[in-house]
């Protein structure tokens, strides 16, 4: 029998799969072959939103979708599949990229397209966001993606880095989940909040402006994700799980997305209790979830803007990636989200001048690799 440690893990097997000596630089049928898989991929999946909408897509996005466009995207999204995938393989000596994409786009195809008829039917109880982990890639990806590639921290650093696959499983699990996510954090917290709500302070808030209720929502945020961030370092039970974040060990836009789910759920709920307690306009509370949304993704990109003066009033990329810092400097620090005067007030901030950490990841210690082995990583004996 051949030794478990001596089988390659998942990231391995696909590199060894698609990997060959040709350069990927642009007219080579790398980038095409990518994303004719990527492409391929999504089509695949939002045509089978298509044939189960009551299974796969979110109740508050279904009614909301233009269909007609819904489906044209489909079809052309299928088309440039089918068009990077062809020039792939043109351009390129090895064919698996190629084939590949050529693959998905066929079982889309298959499958009916974009002209799938819509089945009727009740609602289902139970359902999963497809749909929003396809809006959540093309939005996600298509932003910064080019802007690494364009103003990168590190240029050498690959987009099919160690741990790729292991954060692409978190970032498909955040979004197709969406459900057990509203119900374990959302519930809870509109729950407990009204009954601690404070009349008066609602009342205050709420005679604000929303642009000022925004402000001020962000301000809330961020200190009390400051005070659950720290005590998720601060307290061995809460830090086994957190520590899955900070093993991720190269950072791009999908290392954010690298979060244990007892983390998700504690440190969102109680993010979202003091807004919900001090009655912030809806509008103003889903605008900050926005922001947060494209905030995280950014702060842990691998992206180098350099404005100094923004640094110290807007969390940046290197802000965040001090927090991840392998060195002992970097140990607890810059706990704040989006606002780095919360660091300054508590002590915590850390910004050595016109310089970034080493390395990142949990000195002396490694992750397993994959979302289910990390899921109970913490449950285990731990170093």
């Amino acid at each position: 029998m051949s030794n478990p440690a001596s089988r390659p893990t998942a990231e391995q097997w696909l590199a060894r799969v698609f990997a060959d000596a040709a350069p990927r630089h642009f007219g080579t049928g790398w980038i095409s072959g990518v994303l004719g898989i990527v492409l391929g991929l999504l089509a695949w999946f939002a045509v089978l939103c298509l044939h189960f909408p009551h299974y796969l897509t979110l109740p508050e996005l279904r009614a909301r979708y233009p269909l007609e466009l819904v489906r044209l995207a489909i079809d052309v999204g299928l088309l440039a599949a089918l068009a990077l995938a062809g020039l792939s393989m043109l351009l390129r000596k090895r064919k698996a990229l190629g084939v590949t994409g050529l693959m998905l786009a066929g079982a889309a195809l298959a499958l009916g397209a974009g002209g799938v008829e819509i089945p009727r039917g009740g609602a289902s109880v139970l359902y999963l966001g497809l749909d929003w982990f396809v809006l959540g890639v093309l939005t996600t990806a298509a932003i910064f993606v080019p802007l690494e590639r364009a103003f990168a921290r590190r240029r050498e650093q690959d987009a099919f880095r160690r741990g790729w696959l292991t954060d692409t499983q978190y970032f498909f699990a955040s979004h197709v989940l969406a459900q057990v996510m509203s119900i374990a954090v959302l519930a809870p917290a509109v729950a407990v909040g009204e009954v601690l709500a404070v009349p008066s302070a609602q009342i205050l808030v709420q005679s604000l402006p929303v642009v000022l209720q925004f402000a001020l929502a962000v301000l809330v945020a961020d200190l009390s994700q400051y005070g659950v961030h720290r005590a998720f370092h601060a307290l061995p039970f809460l830090w086994r799980f957190h520590k899955v974040h900070h093993s991720v060990e190269v950072m791009d836009w999908l290392a954010g997305s690298r979060l244990h789910l007892v983390d998700v759920i504690v440190t969102r709920g109680l993010v979202l209790l003091p807004l919900v307690v001090l009655g912030f306009d809806s509008v103003a509370v889903y605008a900050y979830l926005a922001l947060v949304s494209f905030h995280a993704v950014f702060i842990h990109a691998n992206f180098a803007p350099r404005r100094e003066w923004l640094e110290r009033w807007v969390a940046m990329p290197r802000f965040h990636h001090w927090h991840h810092g392998v060195e002992s400097e970097a140990r607890d620090v810059n706990f704040a989200v989006h606002l780095p005067m919360i660091d300054r007030w508590f002590g915590t901030y850390h910004m050595p001048e016109g310089r970034w950490p080493e390395g990142y990841g949990i000195a002396g210690e490694r992750a397993p690799e994959g979302w289910v082995r990390q899921l109970v990583w913490p449950l285990g004996r731990q170093p």
